[in-house]
């Protein structure tokens, strides 16, 4: 069966590849297309902003931590009753896991998927090269298909002229358009990225303007005239077919302070038996009652330190649940706010809620990044006996505490194995972001887990 969908894929970081996937989210859905969006890899920033563009919730393609066949079952899923589907690439076309194979990169995805490859090339200051550098992306494998070209930060029309003769001569392949150099549509940073889209605001200014100004300068009939690839091939069985009526609740914190989650991570304990309760620590709202199970997600509460710390009540709604024992999982930002402290990087100090005795100090420099091949230590409940998952670290904090603790993880990255996170009893925290995918026994293991909790607490 055809479908529609298309990679954007860059030379490098920094070549505007989420610029131009906006872009043409915008201009495709101002046309009164439904667009879904996807990101490759472990990324939560990008799909942020793809779903605020599109109105549906944006998804991870990630082939190191999803086996090919569940990230065909998440693509699938996705795409759903969509009518062109949008795939953001990450740093550039080739570049993943390591430097000798495909694994995790945007190259791998459009393999995998069967996604032709637009390359967006930053054509600053060069002309005829960008010629050159198409052809070394087409030449490097046979594995992929590169559909055609668009062109970054070009000077004018003329500018463009040259390039679009070069590449499409020399390389056979056209060159649907360009965005002009402009500063005003560069997208905010920080030091984890993009600003997420949920800090921003209205951004429908934003996006109705770079929608327009795309449509003005790319071929958005050839690029979708072109999109069209036969559906990936599927399991009979997607992993997140609903299995289990309901038999637990568990509370998870969502908002501008903790919003990095899978949506996978979601569907999979909802398939597994589990009600999601949704409450906004950021807002005041409490700890609801009557939930069985606590999940906070990553996200930037260094940036909201000031605001969480007033939130007294909310902290102590979990601070109570916490030490009547409630199960917990809590990655990254949410493993920040259970210590005892967050301290700034000019030594401000704000309370959190003091679960975990501990502090988390901010540092200029990156603290670490990468993918992470998980492993339960002693008494981990959710990963025993070798069973392994899979996740990722991207955390410029770290974690200081004066006395003795019990790690929650035992983690292999590329260069070392080393102890990480923070487990007592039913609380499991540390700075790894999970997928439930890569080991859907785990998140089995944490509803059952609830399902413990509830008969000695609720079950009369």
């Amino acid at each position: 069966m055809p479908d529609k969908r298309i990679i954007i894929a860059g030379t490098g970081s920094g070549t505007g590849k989420t610029t131009v996937t906006l872009g043409l989210m915008a201009a495709l859905s101002q046309k009164g297309y439904e667009v879904q969006g996807f990101k490759c890899g472990p990324d939560f920033i990008d799909p942020s902003y793809h779903t605020a563009v599109t109105g549906r919730v944006s998804r991870n393609l990630d082939s190191w931590l999803l086996s090919e066949e569940t990230l065909k079952d998440v693509y699938i899923k996705g795409s759903s009753k969509a009518d062109i589907s949008v795939i953001e690439g990450v740093m550039g076309l080739f570049d993943g896991k390591g430097p000798l194979t495909n694994e995790g990169s945007t190259a791998e995805i459009s393999r995998i998927t069967n996604t032709k490859v637009i390359l967006v090339v930053d054509c600053y200051s060069m002309a005829r090269s960008a010629a050159a550098i198409v052809q070394g992306f087409q030449n490097f494998t046979d594995e992929i298909t590169i559909a055609g070209v668009i062109a970054n930060r070009v000077g004018g029309e003329g500018h463009y002229k040259i390039i679009k003769e070069a590449v499409e001569k020399e390389c056979g392949v056209p060159v649907f358009g360009y965005l002009p150099y402009n500063p005003d549509i560069e997208l905010p940073e920080r030091y984890l990225g993009l600003v997420p889209s949920i800090e921003r605001g209205d951004l429908d200014d934003f996006f109705k303007g770079l929608g327009e100004s795309f449509s003005e300068t790319v071929n958005l009939d050839l690029l979708l005239e072109l999109s069209v690839s036969e559906y990936p091939d599927i399991s009979d069985k997607p992993y997140f077919s609903p299995e289990k009526k309901a038999s637990v609740r568990i509370a998870v914190a969502k908002d501008e302070a903790f919003s990095f989650y899978y949506e996978e991570n979601f569907e999979i304990l909802e398939s597994c038996g589990a009600e999601l309760v949704f409450f906004s620590p950021l807002k005041g709202e409490l700890l609801p009652e009557d939930v069985h199970g606590l999940y906070i997600g990553g996200g930037f509460p260094e940036v909201f330190a000031k605001e969480l710390e007033e939130q007294k009540e909310v902290k102590k709604s979990i601070l109570i649940s916490v030490e009547k024992g409630l199960p917990v999982l809590a990655e990254c930002g949410g493993f920040m706010f259970l210590c005892e402290k967050i301290i700034a990087t000019d030594g401000s100090e704000y309370k959190m809620a003091g679960a975990i005795p501990g502090v988390v100090k901010m540092q200029e420099s990156l603290a670490a990044i990468g993918y992470r091949e998980l492993t339960g230590a002693d008494g981990n409940y959710l990963l025993p006996g070798g069973t392994t998952a899979r996740g990722h670290e991207f955390h410029y904090s770290v974690f200081h505490t004066d006395g003795e603790y019990i790690a929650a993880w035992k983690t292999t990255g590329t260069e070392n194995v080393k102890r990480e996170g923070y487990q007592d009893g039913n609380l499991m925290a540390g700075y790894t972001h999970f997928h439930f995918a890569s080991c859907p026994l785990m998140a089995e293991r944490w509803i059952g887990k609830c399902e413990e909790w509830k008969q000695i607490n609720f079950v009369k």
